[in-house]
Parts: structure tokens; sequence; C-alpha cells
């Protein structure tokens, strides 16, 4: 498969940056901030992105999807983050929905996955229970009682996990914490007895929620893979979800971009526009070599999830794509506030916007210095 969008592809992206232009724009992100929404996304303007068939599009017809692959979520996604779209099109589809299509059952799939692409359910992931990304580092654990389990313990950074109707918990089975061996993955309600849910407010106006289990029943059916297996579900779900969040941080980055490169046009300092001050030219021209290294990584990286590459390759160019990229989004969203200079750390501009999803989307499923060290393990170092 050639690393280039084909057609429809390019038509997909078109639309999409159109939609997002027009009716997910960042003053909507603003305007939810201001308003405190309680769902912190538009409803209306998820039932829009729906009927676009955007939650349909990874999984295969035969479950409700439109078979359209990795590549035509992520140019999707990658509009999105342009506008900073604020959805439950990561936690539900990139993350929930590859987890129960990599790991469910045929009666989990053809229940689950019809639905998430109707629009009609959510689902969050609850996994890290630490201040940085740790998928085996668990102490939540999940007893056998009678014909199902009973969990217990605490979850951090759950994204989507105040409106999520359904969460998928990690928790473990046997073993110590750090152990691969010895992980579950559970579906549970999230509104069922013993789930506390606490919504925390991001600083870049991301949904995310802390959650407590306690005493919490679920039946043998709401398990995802085998016991004591979840990691070999985990492990590639959470592979394709760091592309996803590439993508959409692939967006963020060009848009943080190309609005310096306008106000660099337009900011005059001594009678002529700034962007003509040499030194302001090299750390654009840096900038614009950085970002064409991630768009290679990312188009790279949901190409192989198309052609189904095996899970080391995969694995190694999600590390290495979420490394690269994060390193790019920090530069650049850095760069686009100094370039403003003093405005730029107001609200009234909203670069500011770019720099704070930086550092959240920098944390989500590991950040640089974590897909670093597991690049060069993967490798063999």
């Amino acid at each position: 498969m050639p690393m280039i969008l084909n057609e429809e592809q390019t038509m997909l992206k078109d639309s999409a940056k159109d939609f997002c232009t027009n009716s997910a724009p960042i003053a909507q992100l603003r305007k939810l901030r201001d308003d405190d929404n309680e769902d912190g996304f538009d409803r209306d303007t998820w039932n829009s992105m729906v009927e676009l068939g955007w939650a349909a599009i990874p999984w295969g017809e035969d479950h409700g999807g439109l078979a359209f692959g990795y590549k035509g979520l992520g140019v999707v996604t990658e509009e999105t983050g342009r506008t900073l779209a604020a959805s439950p099109l990561y936690a539900s589809v990139w993350v929930g929905g590859t987890i129960v299509d990599i790991g469910g059952t045929d009666a989990q799939k053809a229940d689950l996955l019809p639905q998430v692409a109707a629009g009609s359910l959510l689902l969050a992931l609850a996994l890290e229970e630490g201040h940085r990304h740790a998928p085996y580092n668990l102490a939540t654990s999940a007893e056998a009682s009678g014909d199902g389990y009973t969990l217990n313990g605490k979850k951090t950074f759950v994204l989507d996990g105040h409106v999520a109707d359904k969460l998928i918990v990690a928790a473990r089975t046997s073993g110590a914490a750090g152990d691969r061996d010895g992980i579950s993955l559970f579906l549970v309600d999230r509104g069922q007895d013993g789930v506390t849910v606490t919504r925390t407010k991001m600083a870049d106006s991301r949904n995310a929620a802390n959650i407590d289990l306690s005493g919490v029943s679920v039946g043998a059916d709401a398990l995802i893979g085998a016991v004591d297996s979840g990691a070999d579900v985990l492990d590639p779900a959470l592979d394709i979800a760091r592309i996803g969040i590439a993508a959409e941080m692939l967006g963020s980055l060009q848009e943080c971009f190309e609005r310096t490169v306008e106000y660099l046009k337009e900011r005059k300092q001594f009678g002529v526009p700034i962007g003509s001050f040499q030194a302001l030219k090299h750390r654009a021209a840096n900038m614009f070599c950085e970002i064409e290294l991630s768009k290679s990584c990312v188009l790279e990286s949901l190409t192989a999830l198309d052609e189904g590459r095996d899970a080391e390759e995969v694995a190694k160019l999600a590390s290495l794509t979420k490394a690269k990229v994060g390193e790019t989004f920090n530069l650049v969203s850095r760069e686009g506030i100094q370039m403003h200079g003093g405005i730029g750390m107001t609200d009234e501009f909203d670069i500011g916007f770019f720099i704070k999803r930086a550092a959240v989307t920098e944390q989500t499923f590991g950040d640089v210095n974590y897909h670093r060290n597991r690049y060069g393990e993967l490798e063999g170092y």
C-alpha cells in the first residue's frame, strides 16, 4: 500500500476539514470551557460527526462499520486536531472500540461495535493508576466471585470517563504490580453500584475523570479476552491509540505553525513584518522540517495498521511516531507562544490553547521519554 492518501481518503480529509472549520471551531471549545459544560463536548456536534460516519470508519461492515481503515480515521482525527474539536471520537472509537474489536468475543462485537458506530454507546478505558503512563503497573484487583468477579481499585486520567456509558477496566487477576501477565480487561457500566466517577478539568479542556471501584460485581461475560492475558489485547490496542493521538497532535501542531507564520507576516516592528527577520526565518524553517518528518511518521504508522503488519513493527512505529510528534508539538507550540510575544500568553489569542493541548496529549499513553526508551527496548538495546 503506497504511503499516500488515495482519492477517497483525500475527499474524506477535505470534508472533515470543512466540517471542523465550520461546525467545531476553537470558538466552540472556548464556549464549552467558559460555560462549564457538564459533558465537555457538544452533543449535537457529536451527532453530526456520527451522521458523517466517523464513528464507524475503522471496523468491518459486519459490525456496523464502514471498513475504511485507520488511515481514513487518521485523516479525520488530524482535522479535529486542527480545531481542537471536543468529542468522544478518540476515547470511544480509537481506544474503546479498538479494544473490543481486537479482544472482544463475537457476541461482544456484535452487541457493542454497532452501538459505538451509531454514537449511542460511549466507551472509556480505565487504565492509568499513577502520574505517568505505566500500563502494567496495576494494583486494581479483580477477584473471582461466584460466576463473575469483584473489582476494587482506583483509576486516574480516564479520558471521557465521566460521560462514558461503559468503562473498560484493566485489573489484576494474578501476579504483582509491574507484571505483564495477570492483567484482565472487564466491561463495567459507569452507573452501576460501587463505581464513583469524579470529573477532572484538564488544562486543555479535554475530558478526563478519576474512578473509584469498590466491590463492583461483574459477570463472566464482562471479560474481554482471556483471564490473565489482557495485555495481549491491551498492547496492540494501545499502539493503535498512540498512533491515533499522534494523528490528532499532527493536526494541532500544523494549525499552530500556520497561525504563527501568519502572525509573523502581519506583526510589524521597525516598520517591517517580523517574519522578515533572519533569526525568525531560521526558527520557522526548523519547525517546517520537523513537521514534515512528523507527517511521514504518522502516515507510515497509519499505513502499517491498514496493511496488517506484524505487531512488533507496529509497536516500533507507534513509539517512534508518538515520540517524534510529541517532540515536534512541544517545539511548535512553544515557538508559537514566543513568536506571538506577550499577547500569546493571554486568553485573547487562540494560540495558547495549543500549548495546553500539547502538554496533555504528550502524557496520553506515554510521553517522549517513555517512547524513546520503549523504542530502544524493542530494538534490543
